[in-house]
């Protein structure tokens, strides 16, 4: 029996990672932030994004902390890796309102990535914005398989990810520890 040590990879802010190795598990923390994770399960490819706002203005907007440009890199690089682009699944986390007194930026994020995915005809299976806790997610690009702890100051608790409706669901895609 052959056994494969899992390789965890982080995705820090402002970043995108793409895999199809099997043993590839990418990881983030995310507060307002909005991590998009998408996969083609035909090819055995996903990838996630980690983005800090919606758009970028002047010369600035081109910066992968935008969600536009993240969006964009990550599909184009998952295309790179043999994935289709109408086979391509979505799963949405992040989006929390971390700080009371300030403008809900993670609002204007998940409502980004939703009109995003929307435009680019991307199916979302899944998805857990909103809230004022931070979270963990894990997520195993050739599969589509996505892990969740939310974060409440020091205590990490389990928490429930909403599927979204539609044709073909799969109610095995997520798993919370």
């Amino acid at each position: 029996m052959t056994t494969t040590a899992e390789k965890l990879v982080n995705v820090i802010q402002g970043d995108y990672v793409i895999s199809n190795d099997p043993s590839t598990i990418l990881t983030t923390v995310l507060g307002s932030c909005i991590a998009v994770c998408l996969f083609d399960a035909t090819a055995k490819v996903g990838g996630m994004n980690h983005f800090l706002l919606p758009e970028g203005e002047g010369s600035d907007a081109g910066n992968v902390r935008y969600g536009a440009n993240a969006m964009e890199l990550l599909i184009n690089g998952l295309l790179k890796k043999s994935a289709e682009r109408h086979r391509l699944e979505a799963k949405i986390f992040g989006g929390a309102k971390m700080m009371g007194n300030l403008r809900n930026i993670g609002a204007s994020n998940a409502a980004f990535a939703h009109q995003f995915l929307k435009d680019e005809g991307i199916r979302c299976l899944a998805e857990s914005t909103g809230g004022t806790s931070a979270r963990r997610i894990r997520f195993w690009p050739t599969t589509g398989l996505v892990r969740q702890l939310t974060v409440q100051g020091q205590i990490e608790q389990v928490a429930p990810v909403k599927p979204v409706a539609v044709p073909r669901q799969k109610q095995d895609d997520i798993v919370l520890f």
